[in-house]
């Protein structure tokens, strides 16, 4: 397993062992002492998963403390466009944001901690999204910012994405108060 910096503290990119041979292949997409030999100390308590048609967009959620989550994202099936925003007001790249293709076939993973709203746009039908969370889900605490955010300034190469009532009136940055 490979572990891959990001120019956002905290934010990693994680690429797994994979051994493919004529029959298909086979790799540990989370493996709890591999992790903590890498560092990587979590305890997730809730799988999630998610299944989209191309051009969908959810997104940019979070939880607030005390309920925050951290996420160990993949794709299963099909493409997205992860990203991630930095919402932690102590740090050097708070408002930043940081985009990585994740899909069936780079396997490749990505660990958001708590701290960082996060949010996908499906590139392919019948895409499949997986995380595991450090949380489980706490209505009360769930928050979100809007995807399209000028002062965010995310790069989403869609002009119209498929969107919940929830993410198309979500709050403006500018109007945000982060509790991380």
């Amino acid at each position: 397993m490979k572990i891959i910096t990001t120019p956002l503290p905290d934010l990693l990119v994680i690429e797994p062992t994979v051994f493919e041979d004529s029959r298909g292949y086979f790799f540990e997409s989370y493996n709890k002492l591999i992790f903590k030999q890498l560092g990587l100390e979590m305890d997730f308590i809730q799988d999630n998963q998610s299944m989209s048609q191309k051009g969908v967009l959810r997104g940019l959620h979070f939880q607030n403390p005390p309920n925050a989550q951290g996420k160990l994202v993949r794709v299963i099936k099909g493409s997205v466009l992860d990203v991630a925003v930095d919402i932690r007001k102590r740090s050097a790249t708070y408002g930043r944001s940081y985009s990585h293709v994740l899909s069936e076939q780079n396997k490749t993973m990505l660990w958001i901690p708590p701290g960082f709203a996060h949010g996908f746009l499906t590139l392919a039908d019948e895409t499949i999204f997986s995380y595991k969370c450090t949380e489980v889900y706490h209505k009360e605490s769930e928050d979100a910012i809007l995807w399209n955010d000028k002062d965010l300034n995310i790069d989403w190469n869609i002009a119209e994405p498929i969107l919940s009532e929830k993410d198309k009136n979500s709050k403006a940055f500018k109007d945000f108060n982060s509790l991380f």
